[in-house]
């Protein structure tokens, strides 16, 4: 630690757990003693104008034909031990009969009833840790959207209006520009038999992706290729004057990544980083306050503050009208949440019942629900 990207690298601690509760500058003992921690909403929300998203008859795998409602303009969380059929529900079930129907196929579920209330929302987005691209001119900017609105800005500059430069001279996607020897990659892809591909920086542009020329077109003293080095936090001052691209790295900020260069290479990013991009392009969008987000066990691999971090995220996203569907184990995002439905009572063929739906609260006094006992002890904290 003690941060993250350019704020960590350090060791700052060795020893004992019991040792590293009292470790202050670390964020991971100050969690284990309870100095940090997530905090319980002080309210739930209720269904926004009492409206529900239903599922009637879902008995798809383990699922024992069941009836489920699912609070629109809340944080929903879909719990249960392994294998007693969240994932059927939520993902084969919920998201295929949405995707179904927003794409306009006549096509329905055989192992669906029926699903009401889809006509308050406008499209269903699945927010997974699967990377933003799998080549290295994928990155934080081109995936958000953040660097066309830098292309812009860079082609309308007197220099590269002098030059003829147009915003395509700018993207290394195309030839112009964009470096001739590594195609605008940065890197020199080294093919390994049975091994993984190792890559090199290029040589002639040593990793700056352009030709000599586009880099002599500045903004404030930079180049392009300066800007995608910048971390966002560097670029979100850099920018501060430029609304449309602020706005944008200032999402990146909010979901807790103002420490990743604005072009880093997505082939290097972590799932949770991937997810969290992902996240900050919904945020940068236009909310219209009918769109409902699915996402798996999102905080698979992510610290404490971490976990902090997405919850305000969807919690915001919530603000913004939408609904929040989760799976999830983790016991600070389902004490966050505005309703459960807890499925079991055991998994395979044992589970695939309902054994409650509503608020935490509830689901605590709920003694034939092993979520509710754990819950119980969380709550009373």
């Amino acid at each position: 630690g003690p941060g993250a990207g350019e704020h960590g690298g350090e060791i700052l601690f060795q020893g004992s757990p019991e040792d590293l509760k009292k470790e202050a500058r670390g964020l991971t003992g100050q969690y284990l003693s309870g100095k940090m921690k997530i905090e319980i909403p002080h309210q739930r929300r209720a269904a926004s104008g009492g409206r529900y998203l239903k599922l009637l008859g879902a008995r798809q795998n383990n699922l024992k034909n069941i009836n489920v409602n699912f609070p629109l303009g809340t944080l929903t969380c879909v719990t249960g031990v392994s294998g007693s059929g969240k994932s059927t529900l939520v993902i084969d079930t919920l998201l295929t009969a949405l995707q179904l129907k927003f794409s306009g196929r006549t096509q329905s579920l055989s192992d669906l009833d029926a699903m009401e209330g889809i006509e308050y929302l406008d499209k269903v987005i699945y927010v997974d840790q699967s990377p933003i691209g799998r080549t290295p001119r994928s990155n934080p900017a081109t995936y958000t959207g953040l660097f066309t609105d830098i292309r812009a800005l860079f082609s309308g500059l007197p220099e590269a209006k002098v030059r003829g430069y147009g915003a395509g001279r700018f993207s290394f996607n195309v030839e112009g520009g964009r470096c001739s020897s590594c195609s605008g990659d940065g890197n020199l892809k080294i093919t390994m038999n049975f091994l993984p591909d190792v890559y090199v920086q290029c040589e002639v542009c040593r990793g700056a992706r352009y030709n000599r020329e586009t880099l002599d077109v500045h903004y404030r003293g930079k180049s392009i290729a300066d800007v995608l080095a910048m971390t966002a936090e560097q670029a979100a001052l850099f920018f501060e004057r430029v609304p449309q691209i602020k706005s944008k790295l200032t999402t990146l900020l909010d979901v807790g990544l103002g420490y990743l260069q604005v072009g880093q290479n997505a082939v290097t990013l972590s799932g949770g980083e991937a997810q969290r991009i992902k996240l900050a392009k919904e945020l940068s969008r236009r909310a219209t306050g009918r769109t409902i987000y699915i996402l798996d066990e999102p905080t698979t691999g992510l610290h404490f503050e971490d976990v902090r971090k997405l919850l305000q995220i969807l919690q915001l996203l919530v603000e913004h009208g939408n609904t929040v569907i989760v799976i999830e184990h983790n016991l600070d995002v389902i004490k966050q949440a505005d309703y459960l439905i807890d499925l079991g009572p055991e998994g395979g063929g044992a589970g695939g019942e309902i054994l409650f739906q509503g608020t935490p609260e509830g689901l605590s006094l709920v003694n034939s629900s092993y979520t509710g006992r754990y819950l119980k002890k969380t709550l009373n904290k």
